[in-house]
């Protein structure tokens, strides 16, 4: 049974963003489930609800502060930020082969993550069909684990330097609902292989993924799509290092978009020649006018 806790303990932090931060938390089955946000007079009824998910080993104020751009303008947006936080640092996603407690303990996300947006839903009177998540690593496996078991709540993911667990290593129940997805991957990153195979991360074992081409035609086709994206070059905003970036999109009207976003001799980091949160907000946006 979902039962709530609500803790209004008030950070006087200040982070890159200039933003107050609020740690509320809920009581989810035993669990005390923690989150942050910025508590904004500035937000008005119908605003869109994002959340924004830390890696596996990290924290919401991890992640806060590669978000400071999108957060800065989310009042203007009429945009909720939440950093939601995972269970001792990590997720129960979908990998069956993580040896994280969240995943052994079998903790319910999807509980923790229904009863933030009725928490928001009743502080804001947010707009429940513009409510999305996207997360970094871990965090972006979670993203994948929201859009396959609530897509009737989450109404659309990105995931970064994340790719999809083969067959073998889900131990999700994906309900096949189409879903606009964005994914944004380094060809060069060897925790989360682009190509696929083994995650290696220290400490925990986390399975086999696969192939970023993969991950991308599971949700294009599940939105039915067929034949080859569009691919677009955007400019090289960081002139300064090799990496750049090709954009490979699937879009028809009626439907929801599918985008991969290909960062050459990326790494698993945050590219530096996009704000990928923005890019991910500008995503979603497009989602809102269909």
């Amino acid at each position: 049974m979902l039962k709530y806790l609500f803790l209004a303990t008030i950070l006087s932090q200040s982070l890159a963003s200039k933003a107050q931060f609020v740690t509320d938390s809920l009581l989810i089955d035993k669990y005390h489930r923690v989150f942050m946000y910025n508590p904004s007079t500035a937000i008005k009824p119908g605003a869109s609800l994002l959340f924004i998910m830390h890696g596996s080993g990290g924290d919401p104020k991890s992640i806060i502060n590669h978000a400071t751009k999108l957060q800065a303008k989310a009042d203007a947006e009429n945009l909720i930020l939440v950093y939601p936080a995972g269970y001792k640092k990590y997720w129960n996603e979908c990998r069956k082969a993580s040896t994280a407690v969240a995943n052994t303990e079998n903790v319910n996300e999807e509980a923790f993550f229904s009863g933030m947006i009725d928490f928001f839903s009743k502080k804001y009177k947010i707009n429940k069909a513009h409510v999305f998540a996207t997360g970094f690593s871990g965090g972006g496996h979670m993203a994948y684990k929201l859009g396959l078991t609530m897509p009737d709540k989450i109404k659309g993911i990105s995931a970064i330097v994340a790719n999809l667990p083969t067959q073998d290593n889900l131990d999700c129940s994906p309900m096949n609902v189409a879903l606009p997805v964005m994914i944004t991957n380094g060809t060069a990153d060897s925790t989360n292989p682009y190509n696929g195979g083994e995650v290696k991360t220290p400490g925990v074992t986390l399975g086999q993924v696969r192939a970023t081409e993969q991950s991308f035609q599971y949700w294009a086709k599940l939105d039915g799509y067929s034949g080859e994206p569009v691919k677009t070059i955007p400019t090289d905003q960081d002139t300064s290092n090799d990496i750049t970036v090709e954009k490979y999109t699937y879009e028809k009207k009626g439907k929801p978009e599918v985008t991969l976003v290909k960062v050459i001799n990326g790494k698993h980091e945050f590219p530096t020649d996009f704000d990928v949160f923005e890019e991910t907000w500008a995503f979603f946006k497009r989602q809102m006018k269909k």
